[in-house]
């Protein structure tokens, strides 16, 4: 922890790697326990509790979270962990099972405490120079962009990949809700009490269901952990979908976090309804949602009613495409004299176009 405080906001990656599978389905599935804990140590964080279904496995981690697909491998930590240092072994040993990492996507918000941060994470700049260092040749499609530049909070973008990559998937999107300023009491629920001797699974468990985490995504399978003193982490498994919610309660500098990945046919009203009860479960002071891929204009437009209740509006908006990852809207809210509704909202053009 630093001295001012814990960093909640969570640093994020995604490798997509091809090529031949030698164990048809099975992929980075095949990296085992070892190998997966070998690349967390150089990060500086490891495995606490883990669930896994016949798609993907998932991980909670000291600091936030793991999923590995076939091909696919998600990783985000927060704290002062130095998540870059994933990509170089990630990239050998998928190499070793015949894979090759075709695209790199990195994102983050802005540190609450950016002064605490260790190379490689001391700026964007930095993290964009250190990836460019350690990504593989073909990677040569790169773009790197600060959203919201103008704004205290900022969205910090990075994708590189091979020049072959035929497109994003067009069929899903990835949703991710940073909270900051949570309501004391809501954040209360994530104190784990002083003569509580349960353990960090059960404890989790008891969290998820007495704040109401667990009906966000009725349907998913939850795998959860309560950190000691305070602090939980969860992960929903719901077939090939993931979502996770990650919480830093103390007061001062308290964050939450929630991210899931949705399909773009189920429609409008599933993800806006869940991060309706996200924003009611932490009702925070301030919110950002960053919706990547094929996310309708009805989901990002639509954000604005979903967290209305909680007296949030809409303070900023900004949109960007890059290569391989497809439109990234990103969007603030803030007190609600602030709130401009969703139906007057032009799509903006991103500062950097």
């Amino acid at each position: 922890m630093a001295a001012s405080g814990f960093e909640g906001f969570e640093k994020r990656i995604e490798l997509r790697f091809s090529g031949h599978d030698p164990v048809a389905g099975k992929g980075l599935r095949q990296l085992d326990f070892f190998t997966l804990e070998k690349v967390l140590h150089a990060v500086q964080c490891s495995v606490v509790s883990a669930l896994g279904n016949q798609y993907f496995d998932a991980y909670v981690l000291s600091e936030s979270s793991l999923f590995v697909y076939p091909t696919k491998i998600i990783i985000k930590t927060c704290g002062t962990t130095q998540l870059l240092k994933s990509v170089r072994p990630f990239v050998h040993f998928a190499a070793t099972i015949g894979l090759t990492l075709c695209s790199c996507r990195y994102t983050r918000g802005s540190f609450i405490f950016p002064e605490a941060q260790s190379h490689p994470h001391t700026s964007f700049n930095q993290e964009v120079s250190y990836l460019e260092l350690n990504l593989p040749p073909n990677l040569s499609i790169k773009k790197a962009s600060v959203m919201n530049a103008a704004s205290s909070h900022k969205w910090h973008v990075f994708t590189a990949s091979d020049a072959g990559r035929t497109g994003v998937e067009d069929d899903f999107y990835t949703v991710e809700i940073c909270m900051t300023g949570l309501d004391p009491v809501h954040a209360r629920k994530f104190f784990r009490r002083s003569d509580f001797v349960k353990t960090g699974d059960s404890a989790g468990r008891e969290m998820t269901e007495a704040t109401g985490i667990d009906a966000v995504n009725a349907s998913a399978i939850v795998c959860d952990y309560a950190f000691d003193p305070c602090g939980y982490s969860m992960n929903g498994v719901d077939g090939d979908r993931y979502s996770t919610v990650h919480v830093t309660p103390e007061d001062g500098f308290s964050y939450a976090s929630f991210e899931c990945v949705c399909a773009a046919a189920a429609g409008e009203k599933e993800i806006l309804e869940a991060v309706g009860k996200v924003a009611e479960i932490f009702r925070p002071s301030e919110l950002s949602a960053a919706l990547t891929g094929s996310a309708g204009e009805g989901v990002w437009r639509g954000l604005a009613a979903a967290v209305n209740p909680v007296g949030l509006g809409l303070t900023s908006c900004a949109a960007d495409e890059f290569p391989d990852a497809g439109k990234v809207v990103f969007q603030m809210f803030g007190a609600r004299r602030e709130y401009t509704p969703a139906a007057e909202v032009e799509m903006p053009i991103c500062e950097n176009e």
